[in-house]
């Protein structure tokens, strides 16, 4: 009994969930040791148990813990597989990961976990075959090789993997050279960036045992070295020299930084705590890669401070995006040539340019080869928000714009019904293959390569080819253990794909066309649209929701270049919006006309002619980023319109010219990474469609990789939100003293 007791401490520090704490605080050491030696005495394979019990729900039954302690006390080298594996079931379930702090968990390590941290390592470090492995020698070295050098999010390529190997390459690296556990320690903005790359799992093959909050109490692990991975604010700083003064919660700190640290900063921790010291980088990652090919800078509230005029904090936001932006090219070890898009409403993508170029030179300088950095073979683009006002207005029918525009998904986390009417949650992001494959197309082909995947299912089962629905695929789900993983994936695109459907035939298909024909300004035919006002007059008629009539409203006003005061006055009135009518005035603010002035420049842009393009009717539209991407990358773009701020060392050709770091490759993945690329950031946020057409122009041009990239990824709901908030001035806050 006393050895399952131990036990049950140590399989608890494995799996630091709350629930885990909860089930330990709630039956005791002793009660959860009498689960564990009667759930042994009759279960042959605990661990298969482990797996295969794991609910839906990603809570582990009383048996499960069972299997993890029996684990810990007889096969401590399944540990790491086992994580992996656990991982990727819960992954397909739309569970959280079974990490502390990952996911849409936040970090909350429990007094608890931190004491039985010793207990863990020691047992872990006893085991031979941990050793061995670690050592790349013996049993499971070939596969711990081959996992380690894999991307986490299981990508052949893309901006998560070459995070994910550049944290390999200095924090992992540093672990590496001391054969001890440690415990890892982060601030918000490195959690969600450190989750979006990797799993637990991948942090506990390189010897990280616990993932702590550094913001939150934690109890001292003085026989234990902690690596800091955080940004260089203040905050930060100060919550890392707590940890040391007056006593030290930790043997000695390993500190990475995310970008470049301020020298008053660097001197406070110097002289506070320097002795307990033994690493201090700067690596440059402070950026979020959130997929292969789209990265954010993680700050929503950079749209109020950029282009409120009630902003105070303008320059500083500009500044703290130029360095984030820095921090991607020199992960991406790109010195690009800089364009920004002429605008004579608008002067921040001129200012930013400004700002990114002098950023990226003084990081070259700094940088520790003596040899000065040339430009390489890529381009970075700027442009402004109300560069494009209509693509992230429209209403898009491909998978994930359709999907993020239509149902409440938070946290790319989509939560649904099941049959029994328990809630669901599926997270949607690139560790799903089936999300990957169709996330770009149409809503219409989704549905239909859905439904021929879950009948594929059925005939290898031998079902009957009856109508697909997601109670047929609950049943079969029961009847078929070994296709589960298979089927809880494709239900989970079933259901949202029906979700996204039941709304496209209750309102936004009878509003699609209006839209695309206001957009275009010509029809199905390619007739052109002579009256918009008679295109949008249904749509104000029509029993819409005020946010869709509002959409129309704004669609129909870009198509007309801005419209009279009077004639606007009228469609405020008509939608019913006097009180809210910043929805539609406030876009002034983004340099986009909305009453007709002789002072506004004139937005219309020539477009390229895609009439001969196989598209559905109601997908005609094509956002204004892709014409740019594919002039940028057949070097077509007018200089007056996109002045350079910082010349590329040749002309930049990404279609044909082929980049002196270019070798011999396999594959047109390795070609794009090692060819030229194309970088477009956008000042105030990218919609799903914008995101969609990287990945679009990447794959027709082959030799070059096309990156997007913003402060955040936004939706039309959030869009107009933030639209509706410009003209409000910020809150003014003041402190009352009390008289003694």
């Amino acid at each position: 009994m006393q050895q399952c007791c131990k036990a049950v401490k140590a399989g608890a520090c494995v799996f630091t969930h709350r629930w885990v704490d909860a089930l330990v605080s709630i039956h005791g050491s002793k009660s959860l040791a009498c689960v564990a030696e009667q759930f042994i005495a009759r279960t042959t394979d605990p661990y298969s148990q482990l797996v295969n019990t794991t609910g839906l729900d990603g809570r582990l039954s009383p048996a499960s813990l069972a299997a993890v302690i029996w684990m810990v006390c007889t096969s401590p080298h399944k540990i790491g597989s086992m994580m992996q594996e656990v991982d990727v079931e819960l992954q397909h379930h739309g569970s959280e990961p079974t990490c502390l702090g990952f996911g849409n968990e936040s970090l909350n390590a429990s007094p608890h976990v931190l004491k039985t941290t010793a207990a863990l390592r020691r047992t872990l470090d006893d085991a031979d075959d941990v050793r061995t492995c670690r050592h790349g020698t013996g049993r499971g070295a070939e596969q711990y090789n081959r996992k380690k050098n894999k991307m986490a999010t299981g990508a052949d390529h893309g901006l998560k993997r070459i995070v994910w190997k550049r944290i390999q390459d200095t924090i992992i690296t540093d672990c590496r050279k001391s054969d001890v556990w440690k415990i890892l320690i982060l601030d918000p903005f490195t959690t969600k960036l450190l989750s979006t790359c990797c799993k637990m799992s991948d942090l506990m093959l390189e010897k990280i045992t616990i993932v702590e909050d550094l913001y939150k109490k934690r109890e001292p692990v003085p026989e234990m070295k902690a690596i800091y991975f955080m940004s260089p604010t203040t905050t930060c700083v100060d919550a890392f020299i707590a940890d040391f003064k007056p006593k030290p919660k930790y043997k000695a700190a390993y500190v990475y930084f995310t970008d470049y640290c301020p020298d008053d900063l660097f001197n406070n921790m110097k002289r506070s705590c320097a002795t307990y010291i033994r690493v201090c980088k700067e690596i440059n990652l402070s950026f979020m890669p959130q997929e292969a090919q789209v990265f954010t800078c993680n700050n929503p509230g950079a749209f109020q401070s950029i282009y409120s005029p009630h902003s105070r904090d303008k320059t500083k936001t500009l500044e703290t995006l130029a360095d984030q932006l820095v921090t991607l090219c020199a992960t991406l070890d790109e010195y690009p040539g800089i364009r920004y898009k002429k605008d004579g409403n608008m002067e921040n993508a001129k200012a930013f340019a400004e700002l990114v170029d002098k950023k990226l030179a003084r990081h070259y300088e700094l940088e520790e080869d003596s040899k000065k950095k040339e430009k390489t073979q890529a381009q970075l683009l700027i442009v402004d928000r109300g560069f494009d006002p209509v693509s992230p207005i429209l209403h898009e029918l491909t998978y994930q714009a359709m999907a993020y525009d239509l149902i409440d998904i938070q946290s790319d986390t989509y939560k649904y019904k099941a049959k029994d009417k328990s809630e669901k949650q599926a997270l949607l992001n690139e560790d799903d293959l089936l999300w990957v494959k169709l996330r770009h197309k149409h809503i219409a082909d989704v549905s239909e390569l859905i439904r021929k995947l879950v009948k594929e299912i059925s005939a290898n089962k031998k079902q009957p080819d009856a109508k697909i629905t997601i109670s047929s695929l609950a049943e079969m789900m029961k009847k078929m253990p070994s296709f589960r993983k298979q089927v809880t994936e494709k239900t989970i695109h079933l259901q949202l794909a029906e979700d996204c459907m039941h709304h496209f035939s209750n309102n936004v298909e009878k509003l699609c066309k209006a839209e695309q024909d206001l957009a275009l300004g010509s029809d199905v035919e390619g007739v052109k649209v002579k009256d918009s006002m008679r295109t949008l007059l249904p749509v104000l008629l029509h029993p819409y929701s005020t946010h869709d009539k509002i959409r129309a409203v704004l669609l129909y006003i870009f198509s007309v270049n801005g419209t009279t005061e009077e004639n606007l006055n009228k469609l405020i009135q008509h939608v019913k919006i006097e009180e809210d009518q910043e929805f539609i005035l406030n876009w002034k603010e983004l340099g986009v006309p909305i009453i007709t002035s002789p002072s506004f420049f004139s937005r219309k842009t020539s477009r390229r002619n895609r009439s001969q393009d196989e598209t559905y009717n109601l997908s005609r539209w094509t956002p204004v980023i892709k014409d740019v991407m594919e002039d940028a990358v057949e070097n077509k773009l007018d200089t007056k319109e996109w002045p350079h701020q910082s010349e590329c060392p040749a002309a930049w050709n990404g279609s044909g010219a082929v980049s002196a770091r270019q070798k011999q490759k396999n594959s047109a993945a390795d070609e794009r990474r090692t060819g030229s690329r194309l970088i477009v950031f956008v000042l105030g946020g990218i919609s799903h469609s914008e995101m969609r057409c990287a990945y679009e122009v990447t794959q027709a041009v082959k030799s070059c990789e096309v990156i997007i990239g913003s402060s955040h990824i936004l939706t039309p709901t959030s869009l107009l939100n933030d639209i509706k908030t410009l003209s409000k001035a910020p809150m003014e806050t003041f402190t009352i003293e009390e008289k003694a």
